[in-house]
């Protein structure tokens, strides 16, 4: 009796979880009815006819990672490069997924692989080290349009390493080294242009500047010596004024003026080494006044001279029928 009860609460227990499923986040399980697709289970708990439905596949609903082996690719120029990448896929219909194609990944990496030496190889060398992400666009395109009856959405191809042969690399570093020498060249020579110009503009503005400042100097200086003209014009007048009303005063002062002016110029003169300096000051004192003497004597000959040129007075008149008397 005990071992007949526990046959049934095994027996209960292995049919409680062939009925009942729980479907776990990210997953969808087909259902098969005899061995025929009927209907997917979606995340949740779902219970099947005992005996009847069981569980077909089990798909995983969530993105996937596939890597793509490594290959060797003839590129249009026949150049052998070596190629792999990673595709992204994510099943959108778990149903075509598990019936429409055995070995999903498998299928996938083989289509990768086979479109992959169908894009490098028609394109050149430069163009595949250089244009991944055209390579990358229509490769997502033909994957993604192959994938669509398996009920597969492929959402990103990368190419994760393009390495191409030994003398080919050692090449485009040479070329690459020539490349950068002749841009260093290049922007070396721009530089020193450049510098040229500069310091040319440089020279230019200071010649300008300083030509401007000899102008306005030359300016100033002949405004200074006109003014200095002016006055000594003024002063001359003043002192001929002077002398001609004569005033021996006046004399003096210009004279004096004179004498210290010469005196200077013998004192900074750069070939005097000695200057003789009068011991009595006096003297010069005594030749203005000798001075004022000749002029004062100067101006009684010219008084003179004038009362000599006067005309004589008029002679007087005889009287009528007589002679004129004599002079006494």
């Amino acid at each position: 009796m005990v071992w007949f009860v526990g046959v049934l609460i095994v027996f209960a227990i292995i049919l409680l979880f062939s009925v009942v499923k729980i479907v776990p986040q990210g997953r969808e399980f087909t259902v098969e009815r005899f061995g025929k697709y009927t209907k997917t289970l979606k995340p949740g708990i779902s219970i099947l006819t005992p005996f009847v439905e069981l569980i077909g596949r089990r798909m995983y609903m969530l993105e996937q990672v596939l890597d793509v082996p490594q290959q060797e690719v003839i590129t249009k120029d026949n150049a052998v490069v070596k190629v792999d990448g990673i595709v992204f896929i994510q099943v959108m219909d778990a149903a075509a997924a598990a019936y429409r194609v055995d070995d999903l990944t498998y299928a996938i990496s083989q289509l990768c692989m086979t479109n992959l030496r169908t894009v490098v190889g028609s394109m050149e060398l430069d163009e595949v080290l250089s244009q991944r992400d055209a390579i990358n666009t229509r490769l997502l395109h033909v994957i993604d349009a192959a994938t669509e009856p398996w009920g597969v959405k492929a959402n990103r191809i990368e190419i994760k390493d393009l390495t191409p042969p030994s003398d080919i690399t050692n090449a485009m570093a040479r070329q690459m080294k020539a490349e950068r020498e002749r841009r260093a060249v290049v922007t070396e020579a721009d530089g020193e242009k450049q510098a040229a110009i500069t310091r040319a503009e440089g020279a230019k503005q200071a010649a300008i500047l300083e030509s401007e400042g000899r102008k306005e100097a030359a300016f100033r200086d002949a405004e200074a010596r006109e003014r200095e003209a002016e006055a000594e014009a003024k002063a001359t007048a003043m002192v001929s004024e002077a002398i001609a009303r004569g005033d021996v005063n006046a004399i003096n002062y210009f004279v004096a003026q004179k004498y210290v002016e010469a005196f200077a110029e013998l004192a900074r003169s750069p070939q005097q080494r000695t200057v003789i300096v009068p011991a009595e000051m006096s003297g010069l004192v005594g030749t203005l006044a000798g001075v004022g003497e000749l002029v004062g004597l100067a101006r009684t000959q010219q008084a003179e001279r004038s009362a000599s040129r006067a005309p004589a007075p008029p002679s007087r008149t005889a009287p009528r029928g007589g002679a004129v008397p004599p002079t006494s």
